[in-house]
């Protein structure tokens, strides 16, 4: 079957209430994950042939601008709670068990990939692997998976969203901005030096929680072309004040050696950047759903929301699966060379097809971590609770805490 005929069966398996746009919107910011961690994170080779992180931002200052782009969390998180809305109105069960299906979503694969990687740790040990690279290898694994916390939360939050949206309208999302703005005051301003460094974790939830709300709001029809508008002019504003008048760090994701960073926790830089993109994002839903008419475009979104979970948990192994072999061979242009030098990132580029192809190596195999659990017999839970402690040692040793 050739991939035109292909891409014609898929379309035409798709459901005509199906919302091509919010599909779309999910798979590029989904793929903005992987390109983003591929291209502004790196190793360097000390000389016992261990892994190290590295960043080419450390180097490169113009490269902030990049992380703009590959910065789509806001995106996924507005179309997380358009989706969510939409599921939570059509819903025909309680309330509890329509959020334990979507979180048990969520877990599935977090539980297969932490539990795979326990596995992996000894054997790697085994092979040879320096524990230092060990120790890098957990916590790229581990670094991504913060956002599936996170989502589970807001996911929780989502009923009290809905009423919000309907005392407040597209207005609803703005005292979460007005809280991160008060709490980057208080850790920024005048008075930071008297401020505890754990206040910055206010942020956590309504910095994340602000495009959800959104989301929320664009679901229930609260949000129109005019609010769209509003959300992508006062974003960009606001953006640009932030970073020229009030000197927020450039880069959307930290930076070594930096002492502030804008993305854990968010800033209010992320909350100016993540109402752009939502702005952008409504205005340009029309355009993009025609767009996704087209079969051959439309097959790719489909494989790729699909496989959404898969892509989050396991697109760091793929990286690794190329970088800790090549460690034991040298230092390799672009994948085990420190990230300082301008044909770094030629060669970082040339090296993306090949994480890219990994990927699609492993998610073959890894994809069976987001399917249903079987129903509960004895050994079923007994592999379950197994791959739960499984996972509870990897988050320890990745942590730093063993």
């Amino acid at each position: 079957m050739s991939l035109r005929q292909l891409a014609a069966r898929i379309d035409a398996r798709t459901p005509a209430h199906r919302d091509r746009a919010i599909d779309g919107l999910r798979a590029l910011a989904l793929l903005a994950v992987p390109a983003g961690h591929w291209l502004l994170g790196g190793f360097t080779l000390d000389g016992g042939g261990a892994l190290h992180n590295a960043s080419p931002l450390a180097t490169f200052g113009f490269f902030a601008p990049l992380s703009w782009v590959l910065q789509m969390l806001g995106i996924f998180f507005l179309v997380g709670g358009y989706a969510s809305v939409l599921s939570y109105r059509r819903r025909t069960s309680t309330t509890g068990a329509w959020l334990r299906g979507r979180l048990a979503r969520l877990g599935r694969p977090v539980l297969g990939v932490t539990a795979v990687w326990a596995v992996m740790l000894p054997v790697l040990y085994a092979l040879g692997v320096p524990g230092d690279t060990l120790h890098t290898a957990s916590t790229l694994v581990i670094q991504p998976l913060w956002f599936v916390g996170v989502y589970t939360v807001v996911t929780a939050l989502t009923p009290y969203c809905v009423r919000l949206a309907g005392k407040l309208g597209g207005w609803a999302a703005a005292p979460l901005l007005a809280s991160v703005a008060v709490v980057d005051f208080l850790r920024y301003g005048p008075y930071a030096d008297a401020v505890p460094s754990w206040l910055s974790l206010l942020n956590i939830v309504p910095g994340w929680l602000f495009a959800y709300q959104l989301g929320v709001s664009w679901g229930e029809g609260r949000i129109g072309r005019r609010g769209a508008r509003l959300l992508l002019v006062g974003g960009a504003v606001l953006f640009a004040v932030l970073l020229f008048v009030f000197h927020y760090p450039a880069s959307m994701v930290g930076v070594p050696g930096e002492a502030r960073t804008n993305s854990h926790p968010p800033s209010l830089l992320v909350l100016a950047l993540a109402a752009a993109q939502s702005g952008a994002a409504i205005l340009l839903r029309g355009r993009i759903a025609a767009l996704l008419r087209r079969p051959l475009v439309w097959a790719p979104v489909v494989v790729i929301n699909l496989s959404a979970m898969t892509i989050l948990c396991w697109h760091q192994t793929a990286m690794l699966a190329a970088a800790v072999p090549a460690s034991f061979a040298g230092a390799l242009p672009g994948l085990t060379t420190g990230p300082d030098t301008l044909g770094w990132i030629l060669a970082r580029l040339a090296w993306m097809p090949v994480f890219a192809g990994l990927l699609v190596l492993i998610a073959r195999y890894a994809r069976r971590f987001e399917a249903p659990w079987k129903a509960g017999t004895r050994a079923a839970n007994a592999r379950r609770a197994m791959a739960g402690v499984l996972a509870a040692g990897f988050a320890v040793f990745a942590l730093g805490l063993a």
